[in-house]
């Protein structure tokens, strides 16, 4: 038995009691308050835990399940709720057509889900394999550019964003967090030579509680950053990289098109390319 207690609306729910029956109807109330309807296809006991109620969202077609329905004559904020005054059913034959229509999708998302782990993992495969060969066995740090999304909403106060891209710009001897660095590093990508120039204004230096961190760039929440990223196990960091590695194209350890002379730097004959990235390493592009 297992009995929940809300603070906010100071009710106490006992799993042990039933409260709905299979076919009936339970409304669930958002963040916005926005409501949706769920219908309970299955009523399921579990020793030590209590009642499950197993649910179909009418619209989506998503199932799900609970433990804790609260009735609506209670309603207080956020949650599931039951009418408990004036309970409402869908027809058992209709619950079926609705069941067979969910379990169809599920089974398709679960489908689509291993087809897309099976993608990931065969260009992390391809990724460990390209990120080692260029992986120094001396270097302390990754050098790498981020694209940053602003996913903030001012409104509620809730400031966050995510990385849509990794690009990897080379490599350091070092942990030390220097910007002249990165900004020698930057001009490896077409997207971030503009941090290669000196401006006080993107050297930030978040090294506190809560805090991102040093990085180059205009924003920690839209465009594009550099950042040092320090190698603490070599097999760790391998692993860490090795999704962004999976793609040639996320791989700029020497000058973009356009910003060297007309002859490569250590081009030879063979259209072979030697490119420094760090003070004791080099890459060689080519017919190897």
């Amino acid at each position: 038995m297992a009995k929940y207690y809300s603070l906010f609306g100071k009710t106490t729910t006992d799993t042990e009691v039933q409260v709905v029956k299979e076919n009936q109807i339970v409304i669930s109330y958002g963040y916005a308050m926005n409501e949706s309807k769920y219908v309970v296809f299955k009523v399921e006991h579990i020793e030590s835990r209590g009642y499950l109620y197993h649910l179909i969202n009418t619209v989506t077609k998503d199932m799900d399940k609970t433990d804790i329905l609260t009735p609506l004559s209670k309603k207080f904020g956020i949650g599931r709720y039951y009418d408990d005054v004036n309970p409402e059913f869908m027809d058992a034959f209709e619950v079926a057509i609705l069941l067979q229509e969910a379990q169809t999708k599920a089974k398709a998302g679960a489908d689509h889900a291993e087809r897309e782990r099976i993608r990931v993992e065969n260009v992390k495969k391809a990724g460990r394999r390209r990120f080692s060969e260029i992986f120094p066995e001396n270097a302390q740090a990754v050098i790498v550019a981020r694209l940053k999304r602003d996913e903030s909403d001012i409104q509620t106060d809730y400031f966050a964003s995510s990385t849509q891209r990794t690009v990897i710009l080379g490599f350091s001897t070092h942990k030390r967090d220097i910007f002249s660095e990165m900004r020698r590093h930057a001009s490896n990508f077409e997207e971030t030579v503009w941090l290669a120039d000196y401006n006080s204004q993107y050297e930030h230096r978040e090294k506190y509680s809560m805090g991102a961190g040093y990085y180059l760039g205009e924003s920690k929440y839209h465009g594009w950053i550099i950042e040092k990223i320090p190698v603490y196990n070599r097999t760790r960091t391998i692993e860490e990289f090795s999704h962004t590695a999976g793609s040639e194209d996320n791989i700029h350890i020497g000058k973009p098109s356009g910003t060297t002379s007309n002859k490569a730097k250590g081009e030879d004959k063979a259209n072979c390319t030697m490119v420094e990235y760090s003070a004791k390493a080099v890459a060689v592009f080519g017919n190897t």
